[in-house]
């Protein structure tokens, strides 16, 4: 197959130092929206570690109304919520994944991990028709 006409191939500058990196990005839609992904599952995981929709958002180079915006998304999706926030007071308010949030994030990696395993012959082929050192 030729290359069409004034397109370049360019390759990374530093591509020996480069290793390829085979990653699932499984996505729920529902309604037209993406209901459950790969953004609002990191999220969901740094809400468990932060406690808080603004730590999370930060931790993730993330605007407080984007990371608002996008658990209200998975709220409405789900048949029960998937965090808890409790209003702001003297000590602030707080978030908190309910069993569902946590039983989300344990199916959703569940399924990347075996879905990884199940295709690593796969993975391995595809990642080996990638250019090296062309």
């Amino acid at each position: 197959m030729a290359k069409k006409p004034g397109r370049v191939h360019a390759a990374p500058a530093a591509k020996e130092a480069a290793s390829a990196v085979f990653r699932f990005r499984p996505r729920v839609t529902w309604g037209g929206a993406v209901a459950i992904g790969p953004g609002k599952i990191a999220l969901l995981e740094a809400i468990d570690r932060t406690g808080s929709i603004t730590a999370a958002a930060k931790s993730l180079e993330m605007s407080y109304r984007r990371a608002w915006l996008l658990l209200d998304e998975v709220n409405r999706s789900l048949s029960e919520l998937a965090v808890d926030s409790a209003q702001g007071g003297e000590r602030g308010g707080g978030t908190t994944l309910t069993p569902v949030g946590k039983r989300l994030i344990e199916l959703y990696r569940r399924i990347e991990s075996k879905a990884e395993t199940a295709c690593s012959r796969e993975i391995k082929a595809l990642v080996g028709l990638l250019a090296r050192g062309s």
